[in-house]
């Protein structure tokens, strides 16, 4: 029987026969190692304000170069940006080497930019991609920063976290089980939260999905633990919108108004988004 390759990036561990490509879409078993499907494969590109990503408390009224791949280590159905996160290798793409990313990055600097963002997709499944880039944006004395559902291994994240200026992390529910659902796990991300604060400068996104996340005593609960790392790490309360399978009417205004209010309870930036 044809020995498999445990792929060692988040805790899926996908075991992976020769040829086959991991749940994230972005990885696969060629020539017997585990690799990155999606290395210097952008699909997307945009010099954004830092505000979109979101960061409030961070290089505010800046742009950055946001760059996305392809796949994701969740399947979250309300995914906002399913049309790259939710495919494989099959997606149109362009080839942007670690070198020229970087490139492009400092001919921005004239008109605002600060860095680089990967974003769109998930980053950290792509991490090779990102350290290489990383690396030499802060060679050029630029800034990088992440968006991502911060479900990697711990070694993963302690590869990335040395060239790493800022991340905005996906806390996509309170319960255990719902994020099991969604393909992901919550201790993972509470781990990666409580990491990257010691590293660098974090803020959390809860996008207030009905019947997922739109708890108000797990919103108390959230709010109370993010606390604990600190009173001034900002936390995004996003409203849900129909997005790619989900279709449940958009999440009404006084939830958002009593989830922003009790997590206001515990932090001091607390920013209400989509409303």
């Amino acid at each position: 029987m044809q020995d498999k390759a445990i792929c060692p990036v988040c805790f899926h561990h996908c075991a992976l026969s020769e040829g086959k490509t991991g749940r994230c879409r972005a990885r696969g078993n060629r020539d017997g190692k585990i690799v990155s499907l999606s290395y210097g494969r952008v699909t997307s590109v945009a010099l954004d304000p830092v505000e979109k990503k979101p960061f409030n408390r961070w290089q505010s009224g800046k742009f950055i170069l946001s760059v996305g791949t392809f796949g994701c280590n969740l399947s979250c159905a309300f995914c906002q940006n399913a049309a790259i996160s939710q495919v494989g290798a099959e997606a149109e793409t362009d080839l942007l080497p670690p070198e020229r990313l970087a490139e492009i990055a400092g001919e921005l600097v004239a008109h605002g930019n600060i860095g680089a963002a990967f974003t769109y997709n998930e980053p950290l499944i792509g991490w090779e991609y990102v350290c290489d880039a990383a690396k030499i944006l802060h060679a050029q004395g630029l800034l990088v920063a992440l968006v991502t559902n911060g479900t990697a291994e711990p070694e993963i994240l302690e590869k990335l976290l040395p060239y790493v200026d800022a991340m905005n992390i996906d806390l996509k529910t309170w319960s255990a089980e719902k994020y099991e659902k969604l393909g992901g796990d919550l201790e993972t991300v509470k781990h990666t939260i409580s990491r990257a604060a010691k590293s660098c400068h974090v803020e959390v996104t809860t996008l207030a999905v009905p019947g997922i996340s739109d708890s108000v005593e797990d919103m108390d609960e959230e709010a109370s633990w993010l606390a604990t790392i600190s009173k001034e790490l900002p936390l995004h309360i996003s409203r849900y919108f129909p997005r790619w399978k989900m279709n449940e009417p958009m999440t009404p205004l006084a939830t958002m108004e009593k989830l922003c209010e009790t997590a206001r309870q515990h932090l001091k930036y607390v920013y209400a988004g989509n409303c």
